[in-house]
């Protein structure tokens, strides 16, 4: 099947990783995969050294009249079967096929991670959704309901080929330490597990991510006189090696509308302690497979970390429960063949052949 994939993005984020693992699984399930996205140092060259032709647009607002002519160009070139978008910029940037165009007729599939507002999606025919909620968000805003199909994120389980050494991140061997993934951004209460982590004694933390919150952030380190034992990690590519090399991934979101940092804890055996935000609620089942507290609520968060720190059996359930959803619901085959069969789904229910 011929497949464009199309992303704006931002320079960092956890949808624009989502994207390009998604782009590398299904290449190599054999799939032939075109990029387009935004310009960006990290994320084109892992597409185009795994064989990966990228086209680079700029994805600018409204008097950015260049992206969707090139757009234009680029489907009329690669005559795919299926264009997927990504968030709502690359779906307003994406024209819907028409029979004006002198090519075979494809089918945009808008992949939504958040509740986005549905005039950004005019061109889009069916919908890719994270979370039963957000189905239910389409569907309450007028889209017909087999439109849309739920499939899980997936976590790719990455070799470990350099593991985390503490010494370098200037952290003691006999210390708990706790890993926090995302953008540096409000909405991943990174300054609410900084104060937690603060209050709890013999307990590191480490922040993986880069974001507008950076300088906040520090200057809230700064403040509880923190700097040995709270350590901002920038943007990282090793997710498994340092969720391997910590004792509990706290994933403290204050609006996540799915968030695969509870997936990627899950594939990594890493104890799991999460907040009862949109997506994580939806999946993660408290004292099963995680620890569920309240959104900011610091002592719940506290207490549930000094839970796993101080029971062993508990964290041991927690892991072994977390690994067989992964292994169950989340691995990166079971994601690829769900979107493969929807791809092929719609375009029988629309009469187009793989000739066509």
């Amino acid at each position: 099947m011929k497949i464009l994939q199309v992303m704006a993005g931002a320079k960092h984020g956890g949808a624009e990783t989502a994207f390009v693992d998604m782009c590398l699984a299904m290449h190599g399930a054999g799939q032939k995969i075109v990029v387009v996205t935004r310009a960006n140092d990290i994320r084109v060259p892992v597409l185009e050294n795994a064989g990966l032709r990228v086209h680079r647009l700029p994805f600018g607002g409204a008097l950015d009249f260049y992206t969707p002519w090139k757009m234009t160009k680029i489907i009329e070139g690669f005559q795919p079967d299926i264009v997927q978008t990504w968030m709502a910029r690359a779906a307003m940037k994406t024209p819907a096929w028409n029979p004006s165009m002198n090519l075979p007729r494809y089918l945009v599939v808008s992949r939504l991670g958040g509740y986005y507002k549905i005039k950004y999606f005019k061109s889009s025919d069916y919908f890719a959704v994270l979370t039963p909620d957000l189905r239910r968000h389409l569907i309450d805003h007028g889209v017909p309901g087999d439109r849309v199909r739920q499939i899980n994120n997936f976590a790719d389980v990455e070799e470990v080929q350099t593991p985390v050494n503490r010494a370098d991140m200037n952290t003691p061997e006999d210390v708990k330490i706790l890993l926090g993934l995302g953008r540096l951004h409000p909405s991943k209460a990174f300054d609410t597990l900084i104060k937690v982590a603060a209050a709890l004694d013999g307990v590191h933390l480490w922040i993986a991510g880069e974001g507008p919150q950076r300088s906040e952030l520090e200057a809230l380190i700064r403040e509880l006189g923190v700097e040995d034992r709270v350590k901002l990690l920038g943007w990282r590519e090793d997710r498994a090696a340092l969720l391997q090399a910590a004792d509990i991934c706290v994933f403290s979101s204050r609006y996540e509308p799915f968030g695969t940092v509870f997936v990627q804890a899950w594939a990594q055996k890493t104890p799991l302690v999460t907040s009862d935000s949109d997506g994580p609620r939806q999946f993660v089942r408290h004292e099963q497979d995680g620890l569920v507290v309240a959104v900011d609520d610091k002592n719940a968060m506290a207490s549930a970390i000094k839970r796993l720190i101080e029971n062993d059996n508990l964290a041991a359930n927690l892991v072994e429960n977390g690994y067989q959803r992964y292994v169950s619901e989340f691995t990166k085959e079971k994601s690829v063949a769900a979107y493969l069969a929807f791809f092929e789904e719609i375009k029988s229910r629309e009469g187009l052949s793989e000739a066509a």
